[in-house]
């Protein structure tokens, strides 16, 4: 294919590098003249270890140049990639001008030129910004619509400072989000003979894998300093800790408690994270994060009693109050306090747990209930059926198989606040269907 590459910085100069290995053709755009006058010369514009050589072998084999020209760059390829800088502004926004500025250049030549052409954006912005600021920009100056010879594409970078190179060339996915199918097919010729999976998605969710990939890898940092300042202060070695706490890759290391729900309850965790705390006050360490767990905590329960009060009080039916399914622990459950806090603000509520019998409570569990809902036994019904009648809004902290069918088979015309993800809630005919992070 023949691309051309808008930006030299570092993405920009690691695919200028890169590409050209597998078999591409390729123009660098920049308007800092250092830049464009380095690439022709058959160096770097940016410090890493291999790129010097891949980019001086690119520009011996004629499969790489550089201009400052947009519409040369333009007219002699059929991708552009951008992937100019998004600084921050100071209130933190991402300071879209240069890609702004780009876009309507890019467009102003794809008006006068014939064939397809599909553009890229790398560079990182938040969710939403290729539909709803790139895509007016392109099509106004370009003078066609995206599907009329045109793609608008967003592929997010996830190349490291240091391991660049290497990264280009094992990725663990690459992730594409498109407006149309053209945008797929380019994305998947131009990137053949690369390792991992094609992601096919929308350019909302491409946006939004970004902005999280990043984000987590700097809570993931804050979490083991925080951690390992407080192991020290015990007179441990933190990196001997996490070591073996990084060995378990069925929980720890994993997908384990990545996906989006409701609060987190129990006889551990809610302990274990107090306990920790209590630790690093006693050793005077500041962990600041993870000081923030129980509030974050709390503040999803407030979120769902929001989501459930915002058209009033109604008769609510709660599925669920053990602090997850298969079990009576209501310990620490965060369903118990959203039922009691339904009840401290006068609604009607009705429970069902398939789990949770009164007659079986025994030792701290029952002593947890006696004291935060006294009358559990005149809000649990026996049945599914029981607890729907007459509700107008279902509330799903956690259901079995049969409860599922029972709330699709009186779904119509209530309300569903969903705080599990089950599929097949979305589709039961509800009058409005809401979950708590979906």
């Amino acid at each position: 294919m023949k691309i051309s590459i808008f930006g030299l910085g570092y993405v920009g100069a690691v695919s200028c590098a890169c590409l050209p290995e597998l078999g591409h053709d390729v123009i660098g755009v920049d308007t800092n003249p250092s830049k464009v006058r380095m690439i022709n010369d058959g160096a770097s514009p940016v410090v890493e270890e291999g790129i010097d050589e891949l980019i001086a072998a690119a520009v011996r084999a004629g499969r790489l140049r550089a201009t400052n020209d947009v519409e040369a760059a333009v007219l002699g390829s059929e991708v552009s990639l951008i992937s100019v800088a998004t600084p921050s502004n100071s209130n933190y926004t991402p300071n879209l001008g240069a890609v702004d500025i780009v876009i309507r250049s890019i467009g102003a030549v794809l008006s006068g030129k014939p064939g397809h052409h599909t553009v890229v954006l790398r560079s990182t912005v938040p969710p939403g910004t290729t539909e709803d600021r790139i895509l007016p920009v392109l099509e106004e100056s370009a003078g066609r619509k995206v599907g009329d010879r045109l793609s608008l594409v967003f592929n997010p970078e996830f190349l490291r400072e240091g391991s660049s190179v290497k990264d280009f060339h094992h990725p663990p996915q690459t992730v594409v989000g498109s407006l149309d199918d053209a945008g797929y097919v380019a994305m998947e010729r131009m990137y053949a003979g690369l390792p991992g999976q094609m992601v096919r998605t929308s350019c909302r969710v491409a946006e939004s894998v970004k902005y999280l990939c990043n984000v987590f890898h700097a809570m993931k940092i804050v979490f083991a300093n925080e951690a390992g300042s407080v192991l020290k202060a015990c007179g441990l070695d933190g990196r001997e800790v996490m070591r073996i706490f990084c060995q378990d890759t069925q929980l720890n290391i994993s997908p384990a408690y990545l996906r989006p729900g409701f609060a987190f309850g129990g006889s551990c965790l809610p302990k274990e994270v107090k306990g920790f705390l209590a630790l690093a006050r006693e050793k005077e360490v500041p962990i600041p994060a993870l000081a923030g767990l129980l509030d974050s905590n709390d503040a999803h329960i407030d979120r769902a009693y929001e989501m459930i009060a915002r058209h009033g009080r109604r008769k609510v039916a709660l599925f669920g109050l053990a602090f997850k399914p298969g079990t009576d622990d209501m310990r620490d459950s965060p369903l118990v306090t959203l039922a009691e806090r339904l009840l401290g603000k006068g609604f009607d509520l009705a429970i069902y747990d398939n789990f949770v019998k009164v007659s079986r409570l025994l030792g701290k569990n029952k002593e947890f209930i006696d004291r935060e809902i006294p009358h559990l036994d005149r809000l649990l019904r026996e049945s599914p059926e029981q607890v729907l009648e007459d509700a107008q809004v279902i509330v799903v902290g956690h259901a079995d198989k049969a409860a599922r069918q029972a709330i699709i088979a009186g779904a119509a015309g209530r309300r569903i606040v969903d705080l599990s993800g089950y599929a097949e809630l979305r589709t039961s005919g509800a009058a409005e269907y809401e979950g708590i992070c979906w």
